[in-house]
């Protein structure tokens, strides 16, 4: 696949736009040497790019990839932890929450490409997307009660809206890995492909969510992650909202013209 344009941000984080792939943009953790343990300045980057792709209307769809061969994240870096007083752990959370919250935030439709180790903060950085797509070789967990924390990159909130309140607890309070087949069944991940071929279907599910209407997957989002944990009633209210927000637009109107023209649409994106 054709790279056509790349922006790093910092060191340690590179967006990437394909040949073929006009409105997909691929977000690549890239600090190999150290698996892509989330450092201080690899946290700032990740919420640097995702500030940036936010604010760019021309992305439909963002992929979440690993530059590493055998881990997609393995958390944070402790190695620098190790090194913060007390003072600097403070000072450092809102960096950490930004980047988390950076991908978690992100309007339009975001997938995760795992492969290797996605633990702590890196299986969090993946929960923090819509869909993750797994290779056979992910083996993934939030087991930072065992380094005497709590998942503090969402693991707490966005697990049990996968899985569950009784099996993100089992899962947390055990600290356990969980390998590629195991994750697919629980739901820890939703597809699972061939080993070496996560980031390849991502950007393959990409391309498809892409050639959809912007103005609706952006309204579409934001209706299911507004909704969740609301009760029906309300939850209604919050799509018919989103609703209304594209029953005007460019976007509805060319979509019903292209879909009696038998024609494929070409989206206004507004």
């Amino acid at each position: 696949m054709t790279v056509t344009s790349e922006q790093r941000y910092g060191e340690f984080v590179v967006v990437r736009r394909h040949e073929g792939q006009d409105h997909v943009a691929e977000l690549v953790l890239d600090r190999p040497k150290a698996m892509n343990a989330v450092s201080t300045d690899m946290a700032r980057s990740i919420a640097a790019a995702c500030d940036a792709l936010g604010a760019d209307r021309d992305v439909r769809a963002t992929v979440l990839t690993s530059s590493h061969e055998r881990a997609f994240c393995v958390g944070a870096d402790l190695k620098e932890r190790n090194s913060f007083t007390d003072a600097d752990l403070v000072r450092q959370r809102p960096t950490a929450r930004a980047a988390y919250t950076g991908v978690l935030e992100l309007p339009m439709p975001v997938i995760a490409a795992v492969h290797g180790f996605a633990l702590g903060g890196g299986f969090e950085l993946a929960l923090a997307c819509d869909v993750i797509v797994a290779d056979a070789t992910a083996v993934v967990g939030l087991p930072e009660v065992s380094v005497g924390v709590i998942p503090g990159g969402g693991g707490t909130q966005l697990l049990p809206r996968r899985v569950g309140a009784a099996r993100a607890a089992e899962l947390v309070f055990s600290a356990r890995r969980v390998e590629a087949a195991e994750a697919r069944e629980l739901g820890l991940v939703d597809e699972l492909v061939e080993a070496g071929r996560d980031r390849e279907e991502a950007l393959a599910l990409g391309a498809r969510i892409a050639a959809n209407s912007p103005v609706g997957l952006r309204a579409a989002k934001k209706a299911l992650r507004l909704g969740q944990g609301l009760d029906l009633r309300a939850g209604l209210e919050v799509e018919d909202a989103a609703w209304r927000s594209v029953a005007f637009s460019g976007d509805r109107a060319e979509g019903v013209a292209a879909f009696n023209e038998k024609r494929r649409p070409d989206w206004p994106g507004e």
